[in-house]
C-alpha cells in the first residue's frame, strides 16, 4: 500500500482500477462474530459523572453495543468470524492461499496484548488453513479495507486466486476506561464511549472473466492529521484508552474526502447518484448525516441508500463495514447488480474507497429479488 501526504489536487491521486491488472477480484463470502453480551448506552453512562447532562444515545444514535466478557477476546472473535465465513463459502480452509489479520486489538486470555506469534498464524492453525501465507497489518479503523486492498492486488496480479481478510476487535476496554475520565461533551475520551466489540472475516476470490467484482480500491493518507486520534495503553487500568479530537477529525473528513471519492467514482465510470448503497464508517448518526449531505452537495447528486448499523453495535472499528454488509445480506437489502460504495475514515488520517458490484455473493444469503 502506498501512503501519500497532503495531496489536495484530485487529479494527482492515483486510483487503482481494472485496466492496470490481468484479473478482477470479488467478495466470495462474509462472516461475523459478535459477543452475546449487550451493553446499552444508558448502562454505560451510569458510570460517567459529567459536569452537566448529556444524552449520548440521542447524540450518537447508538442504543447498545456488544462487549466481550469471560474468555472472549480478539482471538476468539477472529477465529469465530473466520469459521462463520467458511460456513458460507464453497471453499475449505485448505483452499485458502493467504490470510491477512487486520485488528487494532490483539488481546488474548483477557487483556494481554500479544505481538508474537501473529494473530494470523493463530487463526490459520485454528481453522486448518495450513497452506496459506499469513501476515498481520494494522491501519486503525481502515484495517480490514486495507487488507482487502492488499489481497485485491495479489489476486488481480495473478499471484493468488483466493484468500481471507480477518479482524477481531476487542475495544470495549477503552469505553470502560474512558467512563471515569469523561467530564464534559468536549472530553477527548468521549468517542471511546461509542465503541463495541466484533469479529469479521471476508474471503476474496478471483472473479470469472466477465463477472462483476471490485471495480476501484483507493486509499489516501493525510499524515498531518495523525495526532487527531491516538490509541494507547491505559495508564491506570487494564486495556486501552483513546483520545480523539472528534470535531476536528470530522471537519477534516468532510473537507478532504469529496475529491478523493470523486476521483474513485470517475475511475469506476460512475456518478455518485449511480450508487445503490453507501456503507460509511459507522460512527454516529450526526456524523453520517452531515457527511452524506456534504458529499451530495459537492457531487451534485445523492446515493439511493446510506447504510447505518451502529444503533445496536456502535463503532466496531476495522470490522464496522463488513458487520454492516453482513446484516444487509441477511436482511436481503441488496440485489444483484447493485453498486456498493464502502468508505473508510480512520486515524492517520486514512480515507479509503472501495466500489464493487453485488453478484453471486447474494446466493449464500438470499437477495431482495
Amino acid at each position: 500500500m502506498k501512503a501519500r501526504l497532503e495531496v489536495h489536487n484530485p487529479e494527482s491521486l492515483s486510483v487503482r482500477a481494472d485496466s492496470a491488472f490481468n484479473f478482477r477480484s470479488r467478495f466470495e463470502s462474509i462472516g461475523v462474530k459478535t459477543p452475546a453480551t449487550r451493553l446499552t448506552t444508558r448502562e454505560l453512562m451510569a458510570d460517567v459523572k459529567m459536569w452537566g447532562r448529556i444524552d449520548l444515545e440521542a447524540l450518537t444514535g447508538i442504543v447498545a453495543r456488544r462487549v466481550c466478557v469471560g474468555g472472549e477476546d480478539s482471538y476468539d472473535l477472529s477465529i469465530s468470524a473466520a469459521r462463520d465465513c467458511l460456513s458460507r463459502s464453497r471453499y475449505k480452509p485448505e483452499d485458502l492461499e493467504m490470510i491477512i489479520c487486520c485488528s487494532i486489538t490483539r488481546y488474548q486470555d483477557g487483556l494481554n496484548f500479544v505481538y508474537e506469534p501473529p494473530l494470523s498464524l493463530t487463526v490459520k492453525d485454528a481453522i486448518g488453513a495450513h497452506r496459506a501465507l499469513n501476515f498481520d497489518i494494522t491501519n486503525a479503523c481502515a484495517g480490514m479495507l486495507t487488507g482487502v486492498y492488499i489481497m485485491d492486488d495479489f489476486i488481480r496480479r495473478g499471484a493468488i486466486e483466493r484468500g481471507m481478510v480477518i479482524s477481531g476487535e476487542y475495544l470495549s476496554s477503552a469505553a470502560r476506561n474512558a467512563a471515569p475520565h469523561v467530564k464534559t461533551v468536549l472530553s477527548g475520551q468521549l468517542a471511546s464511549l461509542t465503541v463495541g466489540d466484533c469479529g469479521a472475516a471476508v474471503i476474496l476470490e478471483r472473479a470469472p472473466e466477465g463477472e462483476a467484482g471490485l471495480q476501484v480500491s483507493n486509499f489516501m493518507t493525510l499524515a498531518r492529521y495523525s495526532d487527531l486520534c491516538i490509541g494507547e495503553p491505559c495508564v491506570d487500568a487494564p486495556g486501552a484508552q483513546m483520545v480523539t479530537a472528534a470535531r476536528k477529525i470530522h471537519q477534516v473528513a468532510i473537507s478532504d474526502s469529496p475529491p478523493i471519492l470523486e476521483r474513485a467514482l470517475r475511475a469506476a465510470g460512475l456518478e455518485y447518484g449511480d450508487i445503490d448503497h453507501f456503507i460509511p464508517h459507522q460512527t454516529s448518526i450526526r456524523a453520517i448525516r452531515s457527511g452524506g449531505k456534504h458529499l451530495a452537495r459537492y457531487l451534485g447528486s445523492n446515493v439511493k441508500n446510506i447504510v447505518t448499523n451502529f444503533q445496536e453495535y456502535g463503532n466496531t472499528a476495522s470490522t464496522t463495514h463488513f458487520l454492516a454488509m453482513h446484516r444487509c445480506l441477511q436482511e436481503k437489502v441488496f440485489k444483484k447488480g447493485d453498486k456498493i460504495l464502502i468508505m473508510a475514515f480512520a486515524s492517520g488520517l486514512v480515507i479509503g474507497v472501495v466500489i464493487f458490484t453485488m453478484d453471486e455473493l447474494l446466493d449464500r444469503y438470499g437477495s431482495a429479488d
